[in-house]
This record gives structure tokens, sequence and C-alpha cells, in this order.
């Protein structure tokens, strides 16, 4: 991530300009640019929204202030992450072309990159899962779609087709043999298919980013709250468990370019299954409860997609730090799929 401070503009926004601020730029994310302020012994999280993703960062606003509205109204004592308002009021400042948000820096906690234990695994699972069940009275119809077809496989799967006829002809050549890979596990797409046409699988409040950098924990691995709320929109099962399938079961992250150390872990798959399951609670159908391992080859095979489309298409979506960055990525994904189809037997009770 470039190291870009934010403008005086903000931080007078935020009464923040008048005295030092010490600014640290936190660069974990690969879509917004995240900021760390600190003023004597306080601290906020600024972030400045990446327009090329969400291309109406109001609905992001609007979703977050809806949620928060019901969250206070019917579980006041669940910790929910809301943007601090500025001068004026509103929670989203923009400066120029560019929106921007401060966060309350909760003290005393921390976030993870990759996964170490069970017991950080089925926290996080956890959380997610009882995210989505204080929602559950929640109407689904009053929140905007932030990213359209974000966890829609069969789009996904179209777009890749696209770039395999519009793409950079000598990156398809590169990346022929992984292709190739991609192409014969289609089938996934089929599965996907079936639980959308299928009414026990539900519409509900889902965060849709789910990996562990996006819980909050304490100094002792106890789970405190959901962040990063920008991709919370109405969804299904499959898009939180299986992201969290897809980043928590390898002991590597996506960015790693040994293959040889990505691996299925099963005591991590169950600590995931485990602790979604109990956030979740009675909200779960019988086919979702059926469908766990269907979820996490559905977003592993989603995001190689997205990531071999991107590296085809020449990089327009992902932050890269070199030109074979998304192809790197698009293998490690592949890699962890083909390890996850293997261990089927292993992982599903």
């Amino acid at each position: 991530m470039t190291n870009i401070a934010p403008p005086i503009s903000v931080l007078e926004a935020y009464g923040l300009h008048e005295k030092p601020v010490d600014i640290i730029t936190i660069s974990n994310g690969l879509i917004n640019h995240t900021w760390k302020l600190s003023l004597g012994d306080r601290a906020w999280i600024l972030q400045r929204i990446n327009t090329a993703v969400f291309k109406t960062p109001q609905f992001i606003q609007q979703n977050i202030e809806r949620l928060g509205a019901f969250i206070q109204s019917v579980h006041p004592q669940y910790l929910f992450t809301m943007p601090l308002p500025a001068k004026g009021g509103t929670t989203m400042v923009q400066i120029k072309e560019e929106f921007y948000r401060l966060f309350s820096y909760i003290p005393d906690s921390k976030t993870i990159t990759v996964v170490e234990t069970a017991r950080q695994a089925e926290a996080a699972a956890f959380q997610f899962g009882n995210f989505t069940r204080q929602f559950a009275d929640f109407d689904c119809s009053n929140l905007y779609i932030t990213i359209k077809g974000f966890h829609d496989l069969s789009f996904r799967y179209e777009q890749f087709q696209q770039s395999l006829q519009h793409g950079l002809a000598d990156r398809i050549v590169q990346a022929g043999a992984w292709i190739t890979q991609l192409q014969s596990l289609s089938s996934i797409e089929q599965t996907y298919k079936n639980m959308l046409s299928d009414t026990d699988y539900k519409i509900r409040v889902t965060h849709h980013d789910t990996k562990i950098s996006n819980i909050l924990f304490d100094l002792t691995d106890n789970g405190l709250c959901v962040i990063d709320l920008d991709t919370v929109m109405p969804g299904y099962f499959f898009s939180d468990l299986g992201d969290m399938f897809r980043t928590y079961l390898s002991p590597v992250n996506e960015e790693e370019q040994d293959l040889s150390l990505i691996q299925v872990r099963s005591d991590i798959y169950k600590a995931i299954v485990n602790g979604y399951a109990k956030g979740m609670g009675d909200i779960l159908t019988e086919k979702e409860r059926h469908s766990f391992f269907d979820a996490g080859a559905i977003m592993i095979y989603m995001q190689a997609l997205r990531f071999m489309t991107d590296f085809l298409n020449g990089d327009l979506y992902y932050q890269i730090q070199y030109p074979a960055h998304n192809f790197e990525r698009a293998k490690n994904q592949i890699t962890l799929l083909q390890d996850y189809l293997q261990k089927k037997d292993e992982l599903q009770p």
C-alpha cells in the first residue's frame, strides 16, 4: 500500500488539526487506505474509501447508520463499530472526490492477520455468526448493495470467461496451466446455483469479508467485535462461513508464494464450524448446516477466479506490489482449493 498521509482538511473536519497528531499507515488491507491517529492517550482509526471498488460510498454510510440505529434499539449492549460524527454531524467526510470516516480506537485490542490457533478461529467464527444473528429481525431490503455481484459466483465465473477472451494475451499464455485447473472445477458453480434456487438457504445480514483481521480481539485472544462493515449487505451464509474457511485454514495467507506451505488444517476447520454454528444458533436451517463444506469450496473457488481475472485484465481491482502479484495470489488459492477438496472426507462429519 502506498504510504500517503491523509490531507489536513480531513483532520480539520474532525477537529484533530490544532495539535500534532501522530499518523501511522496500516497496510494490511487490500482495498481501503487506513491510518491510526494518536494524540496523547487518545487514538482513532481513519479510513479513506476506495471509490474504484465502492462506487457509491454513501451506500456504506447509510447501511452502517441503519444497522447502528437498529442494534442500539434492540441490542444496545452489542459492541457495534459506528463511525464518529465530524463537525457537521455527518459520519462520512467528502474532500473533493475522496471519502473518509473516523472510528474510535478500542484500547487493549488487537487484530491478527493469520490464524495461529483453533481458539482464535473459533472465537472469530462465533463473532461473525453472532453478528448475523443480532440482525435476524432486521429487514435486509433496507440495505444497499455496496458492491454489485460481490459474492455472485456465476458473475465472477462470467468475468473470468470474459478475461480469457479480452484479457492480456501474454498473461493468458503465462497462466495457461492454472487457467485449465480453474476451468476443470466449474462444477462448483452449479452447487452455488442450486443453493440460490432453494428457499432453505436464507438471505440475511451478512458481513461478506470475514478475514481474521476484521475481528478485534482482546490481548488474550477473546473476540471483541466485528469491524470493517463496508461490505455488509444482504447475503447467504456461505459468504461468511466460506470466506473464513478460505482465509483461516492455511497457516499462511493468500500472499504466500511458496505453495508447499499451503495446506488445510483440520483442527481449524472444526473450530470454525463450532464457532459459527454457536454464533448463528437456531437461525440456521438444516440444509445450511449440512452445506458447510460446500461453503468453503464456493468461496475459495470464487477468490481464485477473482485473482486470476484481475491478473488477466491488467490488475484493475486489487492493489499490487509487483507485476505477477495477482497471479501468485490466484495460484495460492487454487492450491488451497485442491487440498481442501482432497480432504473432504476428513473434514466432513
